[in-house]
């Protein structure tokens, strides 16, 4: 059957007939937005690749959290900067650590909002690797099981300290099998996973190795994290880690790999999760100040093309200043 061409130009004309027959929405609630915690108080240190945002202390964070749940926002991401370094990363599992302090805070002032834990040691080890290192000089590489248990420890120290999610984010074999025994075992079987499962070893995360004092002290991460070249890798990621109790499955980063994000979805079903990272939020800065591009509209079309991939959720640093021009299920202002 042939089509008159006028016929898909026609619901182009206006804004309101443009979002009568849009088939990709965006909310607030589909965003969740990273917060950077440290020790002290009234601190809210500017992070210089990151235009917006900074490590806040806890004080500063209950404030930044109860703005963010002001504006409909699905939830908060906690990355702790700790007060001291070790060889494995003891802060990150410390009952009294920073993200357990940040948690507590935040949940008794903002109550209703959806905390997330970020489960992984690179921001607290002195080595800035994500996990125990073995071996000494070109031999020395991270010791997959030796992590696992100091990784379940963090995971129930962030959920007693009331996160409602947890997420690894180290890419250690067996990790999430590891928390889902721990929480269990402590009586946390409620307590949801979102395993980062397909995380690539990207050029991308630049800016959040500063925002977190995370950045490898030698070697990289390649070992663990997974080659941006493979696709069928990934689907075996996520269904290793679905077959160990996530309940949730993310891809990180997100833009270029809307490709795994879409095969994620229409494969396992599951509810996905996409990290629009450091990399990609700081590059549309950089270009906005320039005047390059229209920074608003180049925010809203990247964080539409991940929904359109097939994300349930979108972890951002664009959401709070996104979610002002967004309605419920309608942009405000579109693409």
């Amino acid at each position: 059957m042939t089509f008159p061409t006028t016929r898909l130009r026609r619901f182009r004309a206006t804004p309101a007939l443009r979002a009568l027959v849009r088939e990709t929405t965006l909310d607030p609630g589909d965003l969740v937005a990273p917060l950077f915690v440290c020790h002290g108080e009234k601190v809210r240190r500017p992070i210089g690749s990151m235009p917006g945002h900074a490590q806040l202390s806890v004080d500063e964070a209950v404030k930044e959290a109860a703005a963010i749940a002001s504006l409909g926002i699905g939830g908060v991401i906690l990355f702790g900067i700790p007060a001291k370094k070790d060889a494995v990363g003891s802060e990150g599992y410390s009952k009294d650590g920073i993200v357990p302090r940040a948690l507590r805070a935040i949940r008794a002032a903002v109550p209703g909002l959806v905390l997330w834990a970020d489960v992984c040691l690179c921001e607290y080890t002195d080595h800035g690797h994500c996990g125990v290192l073995t071996g000494e000089g070109a031999a020395t590489r991270v010791d997959n099981d030796k992590t696992l248990p100091l990784l379940a420890r963090a995971a129930l120290a962030y959920a007693e300290a009331g996160a409602d999610i947890v997420a690894p984010s180290d890419m250690m074999d067996g990790r999430v099998g590891a928390i889902r025994r721990a929480l269990d075992e402590a009586g946390r079987s409620e307590t949801p996973i979102v395993s980062y499962a397909a995380k690539y070893a990207s050029a991308f995360y630049g800016p959040f190795r500063e925002a977190a004092e995370s950045a490898p002290q030698h070697g990289d991460r390649r070992g663990y994290q997974m080659d941006p070249s493979n696709g069928d890798e990934a689907m075996r990621e996520v269904a290793l880690d679905l077959e160990e109790g996530a309940d949730m499955v993310m891809v990180k980063p997100a833009l270029p790999y809307l490709d795994i994000i879409r095969r994620v979805k229409e494969r396992f079903g599951v509810p996905v999760a996409a990290y629009n990272v450091s990399g990609e939020y700081s590059m549309i800065k950089a270009a906005a100040e320039k005047g390059w591009l229209d920074g608003e509209r180049a925010a809203l079309e990247s964080l539409t093309s991940i929904r359109r991939a097939g994300a349930d959720v979108i972890i951002t640093y664009f959401a709070k200043e996104i979610a002002p021009l967004l309605g419920p299920g309608l942009g405000k202002r579109t693409p």
